[in-house]
């Protein structure tokens, strides 16, 4: 079964030009699980390539407003769109009920139902082969962080074993790999250990939310597949993550570390970065770490099948283009930014001189291409070299 992440929002505190607010859809099989909807989530869902799908279920991490700004807009949509029978809950910790009793005069009278559970750490649901467990946070208000652990799947069904104790091919055989016995015509009883191997490991991803480090995060967290921590400061910055219990990189690196997780996702990064620096430091402590962008996406299969992977805008909706490619030149590489910042104040500077660029991720998570079309490259190195630092900025093309 499939097991993903999509990034709809990445940044703290505030939508950037690239990040929007914290957002992040989880797709299991056919089963669309939000977590936290900040401000424009359901726009970031319309832009990606999952669409705005008839969610049924959304966990809050917590009742700050760069957390739930989202709601009242996403739940008047779903109304809009005619929706009635399918109801819709929302998860959240102590508080949720009070958030949505203020929420009331904006909402209206929804025509579906619409339920609000308040969860405790420590409060599991059960959802049969899997199960959502809400874990204690440090982040000074009411809080919880969030883990999916799957239960142990049976072990790969031996043929030859099977062929060996006369089961034949059919029904028994898939009765034995549910993990019950089959009773063969001639009256033996044959148990799955007979033709089962060893019991294979479910997956375990945990979400955090906003947190300072945390002891109880590392225990909810261990040996997970994957670790989704905010990382909102750099190491210089450390202060200020005490003073408003979050967490700087290194931090959320060395929580990965204690709990033997084996990826670490840092998230909710505070405008003022742009996101490699956070990598550096976390991956000094902790190598396998990542940053994703919104709309990219982390795969974690089955431990057989290998390690959870990032995937560049594996969320992304195909890219559209208003132009005839026929009747423009091809965009080629002017300059390499270290920032969005950097790359902003370029793609400004060319524009001021009557050049068009557009902007691209670069592959390895720092910084930003600048691209123009074929046929203004001279003129936009010539604008580069005359009212920036080449030096410092401009790459080969």
């Amino acid at each position: 079964m499939d097991l993903d992440l999509v990034f709809l929002g990445t940044s703290a505190s505030m939508p950037t030009a690239r990040r929007a607010p914290a957002a992040i859809l989880l797709r299991r099989g056919g089963e669309r699980l939000l977590f936290d909807c900040a401000e424009g989530t359901q726009r970031q869902l319309q832009r990606s390539a999952v669409g705005l799908p008839e969610i049924e279920e959304i966990f809050l991490t917590h009742l700050h407003a760069d957390h739930v700004l989202g709601l009242p807009g996403m739940l008047k949509t779903f109304a809009l769109r005619g929706r009635e029978q399918l109801g819709l809950t929302v998860y959240g910790p102590r508080g949720v009920r009070d958030l949505f009793g203020n929420l009331k005069p904006f909402l209206g009278r929804l025509p579906y139902p619409l339920t609000i559970v308040e969860l405790a750490p420590g409060d599991v649901l059960e959802r049969g082969d899997y199960r959502i467990e809400a874990f204690a946070v440090d982040h000074g208000v009411s809080a919880v962080g969030y883990a999916l652990v799957e239960e142990e799947r049976p072990g790969r069904f031996d043929v030859a074993a099977a062929d060996a104790l006369g089961v034949p091919p059919g029904p028994e055989r898939g009765i034995l790999q549910g993990g019950d016995p089959v009773t063969l015509t001639d009256g033996r009883v044959i148990t799955p250990d007979a033709v089962l191997g060893p019991a294979r490991p479910g997956r375990k991803l945990a979400l955090t939310g906003d947190t300072a480090p945390a002891p109880s995060v590392i225990q909810a967290a261990y040996q997970a597949d994957l670790l989704v921590h905010e990382a909102t400061f750099g190491d210089e910055d450390k202060d200020r993550a005490r003073e408003t219990l979050h967490a700087t990189a290194a931090e959320a690196a060395q929580v990965a570390k204690l709990a033997e997780v084996k990826l670490l996702a840092i998230t909710h990064l505070s405008p003022r970065y742009a996101g490699g620096e956070l990598v550096r430091e976390a991956r000094a402590i902790f190598p396998e770490t990542v940053a994703p962008r919104d709309f990219d996406t982390i795969e974690v299969p089955y431990a057989e099948r290998g390690a959870p992977l990032l995937v560049k805008r594996g969320g992304a909706a195909p890219e559209r283009t208003a132009y005839d490619p026929g009747a423009i030149s091809r965009l080629v590489q002017v300059a390499t930014a270290g920032d969005v910042t950097e790359a902003e104040e370029l793609q400004e500077l060319l524009r001021n001189a009557g050049i068009e660029a557009e902007l691209e991720p670069v592959d390895n998570e720092d910084g930003l291409n600048v691209m123009v079309s074929e046929g203004a490259l001279e003129a936009a190195q010539d604008a580069i070299e005359a009212l920036s630092e080449p030096d410092d900025i401009i790459s080969e093309p």
